[in-house]
């Protein structure tokens, strides 16, 4: 393993609720490395198009805001603050009009290539945590440590109820657990980027651990590999 600060990465993928986003701010923030939550670009993208009122379906322009997105991810205690051209849209991409936005341009085939240099760009020293669903498999496929970070879909279903009442919102715990179930299905057999572990990543499965447990056990194996 390389001990070059200037390219290490972390990957931290896996399935929708299992904490990767909460684990890479706060590995983020206890390293002082830098962020990416790959998941968001797309939003973040279609974002900024509509703001430079380009149309949606013109895939070279949309593709080139796409490149130079000037973005960044800070990790804060109450997760990842998101900054688009010096504005704080951490809200904003979070609305189901930018979810409309983002999926016009998640179809564009030239938009996903510019995006996944994009997302290589983030590489810089100190170095990188990496959240995503194919940051190992795909996007950083020589990282230093790739984790592939999982849950039971009771426990993520129990976590998204959780997250939604609190917010006053009423769910079903069954369908939620269900609709997990049938994402995670259509993840890991999709063509393009299943959902899958890493080869040579280390496989975490967060149902009875805590956000610090992951913490420790991510942290530890940093050191292990002399990165910090």
């Amino acid at each position: 393993m390389s001990n070059n600060n200037a390219s290490v990465v972390i990957t931290v993928d896996g399935p929708s609720g299992a904490g990767k986003g909460t684990v890479c701010a706060i590995l983020a923030e206890a390293l002082g490395w830098h962020l990416l939550d790959s998941g968001a670009l797309y939003r973040i993208t279609g974002l900024a198009a509509d703001r430079k009122g380009l149309a949606l379906d013109d895939e070279t322009a949309v593709a080139d805001v796409a490149a130079g997105l000037d973005v960044r991810f800070e990790p804060t205690s109450q997760g990842v603050r998101v900054i688009l051209e010096g504005d704080d849209v951490t809200t904003t991409i979070r609305t189901e009009e930018v979810g409309s936005l983002a999926s016009q341009v998640a179809a564009l085939p030239k938009v996903r290539e510019a995006l996944l240099q994009r997302q290589r760009d983030f590489r810089q020293a100190p170095g990188l945590v990496a959240d995503g669903r194919d940051m190992g498999t795909v996007v950083f496929t020589d990282a230093e440590i790739k984790i592939f970070l999982t849950a039971s879909a009771e426990e993520r279903g129990q976590r998204r109820y959780k997250q939604l009442t609190e917010k006053g919102i009423n769910a079903s715990l069954p369908a939620l657990i269900e609709d997990i179930r049938v994402r995670d299905e259509r993840d890991s057999n999709r063509a393009v980027a299943p959902l899958r572990p890493a080869t040579d990543a280390t496989v975490i499965d967060s149902t009875s651990m805590t956000i610090e447990d992951v913490r420790e056990e991510i942290l530890t194996l940093v050191r292990q590999a002399g990165l910090i």
